[in-house]
């Protein structure tokens, strides 16, 4: 004898379809919304990393969606027999859900942060001054907006419950299902091999996205030898992610007095030709770095670690910074100029740029060729300038020489000393450490510098070159001879290096 099945039963099974093919377009619309976390962030670069990202995003808010039906309106299917309550609270919980994604997403596309309770002082602050400046007709219109997408959503859902037999018939159950948990495994499986090689591309992508927390599995690959723990974490320690977009520079404001009377002019050789001889223009009375470095990779990083005393990766980070070398000269009544034949990096320094035929009184910045070098220098002593002259651009390791009137007390230079250099000749006693990743020439107090090349990071000390990659990777050479070195790693020095690198950088 055959049973049909009773009222209820059929109820229910109408109510958990319905309530699959609701979280479906709803786990669509989420997609659609995560796509701001996907656009905000750096692309990948590669190809396995544009994998990772595809995967993460699909199964991560696919999952997260879904999770999302089953712990709220999947039990309102089975408790509950009005189907209209259902819907109501179904739509309800959507419209919430939905809009507190897109508000995180756009709360990550302007602080690079997400919901969380270590974003709490963050989120005050920014509430705050929203409330401040937006009125109650702004507040308005937000709510209506939300009383709409929660209209919207009541429409879905009855649309859907008119169409759901008519959908039943369509057997995309089991494609649907298992293409969100193949992207799930998918993702989670390259991230355990991505974080036991430190592969940045996919790494620095942990917090794309809101309540994600990928699998590492670091402690089962090490019991079965798959992986050194021990490498692992110094690798781990030596880590930095390149691309820096929130800074705060200077990282303190910088107070100080200028001796306007002085006057200074600061040559930065731009090519990569033969490095001229300074030291027979100017006799005997010029001090000398031998072991001066400028590892920027190209002409724009070389002004800005000039210019703001901080390495190149920081170029995109002060798009809208005014350099403190240039701004408290000016602003103390010094006549500031810069000279260059190429375009400044940063627009905000075209107003600084003259010819180099202006011979005002005060500081002079200049980035030549090698060629008009000996020229420039010799009319500048003529004026009685004190100078400062950089080489060494371009050459194969990046090592100049560093020659200057001013009496230098260093062995070991780099391109990121200079502006904290010509503020104290110029009488400034501020804190380096407020404005620049360099120290003063004039009276050193690290046996050590960190300067980046590209995007790794590069460390001097004890006769020592180590280029450490953003992934943990390292090579350490000798820096008379540049050979490879078979010297144990300094990690506490290197570690205290990186950190000391990214001191203008929120994100650290």
């Amino acid at each position: 004898m055959i049973l049909a099945e009773s009222p209820r039963r059929q109820r229910v099974t109408k109510l958990v379809n319905w309530g699959h093919w609701f979280a479906l377009a709803n786990i669509i619309i989420a997609i659609v919304i995560a796509s701001i976390f996907v656009f905000s962030s750096p692309m990948p670069g590669t190809g396995v990393g544009t994998v990772y990202l595809l995967a993460n995003w699909f199964g991560h808010i696919g999952f997260m969606t879904f999770f999302g039906f089953v712990i709220f309106i999947l039990p309102l299917c089975y408790l509950v027999n009005n189907q209209r309550v259902i819907k109501l609270s179904a739509s309800i919980i959507a419209a919430v859900g939905l809009a507190l994604l897109a508000f995180d997403a756009l709360l990550f596309n302007r602080t690079g942060f997400h919901i969380s309770f270590h974003a709490a002082d963050l989120l005050r602050s920014e509430a705050q001054s929203t409330m401040a400046i937006e009125s109650w007709q702004q507040w308005s219109f937000l709510l209506l907006l939300f009383v709409v997408w929660l209209g919207f959503q009541l429409v879905l859902a009855n649309a859907i419950w008119k169409r759901v037999e008519r959908f039943t018939r369509y057997k995309v159950g089991i494609p649907v299902t298992t293409f969100f948990v193949s992207c799930f495994v998918t993702s989670h499986a390259i991230h355990v091999w991505a974080d036991a090689r430190l592969y940045q591309p996919i790494i620095k992508q942990d917090n794309m996205f809101p309540l994600s927390y990928p699998a590492t599995a670091k402690t089962t690959m090490s019991r079965y030898g798959l992986l050194d723990l021990a490498a692992y974490e110094e690798r781990k320690q030596l880590q930095f992610n390149p691309d820096i977009h929130n800074i705060t520079y200077p990282a303190e404001p910088v107070y100080c007095s200028i001796e306007t009377n002085r006057n200074l002019t600061v040559v930065v050789q731009t090519d990569n030709e033969q490095t001229v001889n300074v030291g027979e223009i100017a006799s005997a009375n010029l001090f000398q770095v031998a072991n001066y470095y400028s590892t920027a990779s190209t002409i724009e990083g070389l002004m800005v670690s000039t210019l703001f005393g901080v390495p190149e990766i920081y170029q995109d980070a002060l798009s809208q910074k005014r350099p403190v070398l240039l701004a408290l000269p000016l602003g103390s009544g010094m006549p500031v100029s810069i000279h260059s034949d190429d375009a400044l990096p940063l627009p905000q320094l075209s107003g600084y740029q003259q010819p180099i035929t202006n011979n005002h009184q005060g500081l002079h910045i200049a980035f030549m060729q090698s060629a008009d070098i000996a020229s420039y220098v010799k009319s500048t002593l003529a004026r009685n300038h004190d100078i400062i002259v950089a080489t060494g651009f371009g050459s194969e390791d990046g090592k100049g020489v560093l020659y200057s009137t001013l009496k230098l007390d260093a062995k070991l230079a780099s391109t990121e000393d200079l502006a904290p250099t010509i503020l104290s000749a110029l009488g400034c006693n501020a804190p380096t450490t407020y404005y620049s990743t360099g120290q003063n020439l004039l009276s050193p107090n690290r046996a050590w510098l960190v300067s980046t090349s590209g995007e790794r990071i590069v460390v001097f000390h004890d006769n020592k070159r180590t280029d450490v990659l953003s992934n943990g990777s390292y090579e350490i050479s000798d820096m008379a001879t540049g050979k490879r070195s078979k010297d144990p790693l300094n990690v506490d020095l290197l570690s205290q290096a990186i950190k000391h690198l990214s001191r203008f950088s929120t994100q650290n």
